[in-house]
């Protein structure tokens, strides 16, 4: 199956080892991966700042380059959210590019999700010791409704002890551009949220979106905490067992 990964400019930008972390995961997988140098952001921040032209401009870019992949494999929950129910919504009324995201947002899948549905009866085999839990960020938890896929994956690798975060629907206070321009509310959220994970004793905080770890993980720095963030994608990596 030939696949395209669509990095995200924060995976890019700043964390490029989950990128690289989902190549490996899915190559072992028996997927064919390709990257379209010609993708840029998805448009969300300008979408939810309420750019909408500028919104567009990305979308169109991200559709062109995109066009030839059979399946579009994210590692964010987010950026999924954003083509799959927005990407349509932006071009209604525009016949062709309305079809031409409406193609998108069907091919476009977050990373847990497409791996839980193509595995098949093979399990995943990886090993990682230790306690983690896991933050289901609000665009996969509401937005796309994917609430079991990573779980399911998660509690395939041995050794791993998974606990239930308290209050795991809860927003962890990043939301894009409102941690810029409602800080202090977005620090609180983030604090809230690190005590319910120091709760579970969790060696690890696991995610599949790196705009809500990249804030947790901010923070837990800053405050000194031993606690290590990853997202799926990499605990099936450093763990897998050939």
């Amino acid at each position: 199956m030939q696949v395209g990964l669509f990095i995200t400019c924060l995976s890019d930008v700043f964390f490029p080892e989950v990128g690289i972390s989902m190549v490996r995961v899915l190559r072992r997988l028996g997927v064919d991966v390709g990257f379209p140098e010609a993708q840029t952001c998805c448009g969300q921040p300008a979408f939810n700042s309420g750019y909408r032209e500028d919104a567009k401009k990305a979308a169109r870019q991200m559709i062109r380059a995109f066009e030839d992949d059979e399946a579009v494999i994210t590692p964010s929950g987010s950026c999924a959210a954003m083509i799959r129910h927005y990407y349509p919504k932006l071009f209604a009324g525009e016949e062709e590019w309305e079809e031409r995201a409406r193609s998108l947002a069907d091919r476009c899948t977050e990373f847990s999700e497409f791996v839980a549905a193509h595995q098949g009866t093979t399990p995943i085999r990886a090993r990682l010791e230790g306690t983690a839990t896991y933050h289901h960020s609000c665009h996969m938890y509401r937005g796309l409704g994917l609430v079991e896929p990573p779980l399911a994956l998660l509690s395939q690798v041995e050794g791993l002890s998974l606990k239930e975060l308290p209050f795991h629907d809860d927003c962890c206070g990043f939301g894009g551009t409102f941690a810029v321009k409602m800080a202090g509310i977005s620090t609180a959220m983030a604090d809230e949220k690190i005590g319910h994970i120091e709760e579970t004793g969790a060696d690890y905080l696991v995610g599949s979106d790196m705009s809500c770890l990249m804030h947790l993980g901010g923070r837990i720095r800053r405050e000194g905490k031993p606690v290590e963030i990853l997202h799926v994608a990499q605990v099936l990596d450093r763990g897998w067992i050939e």
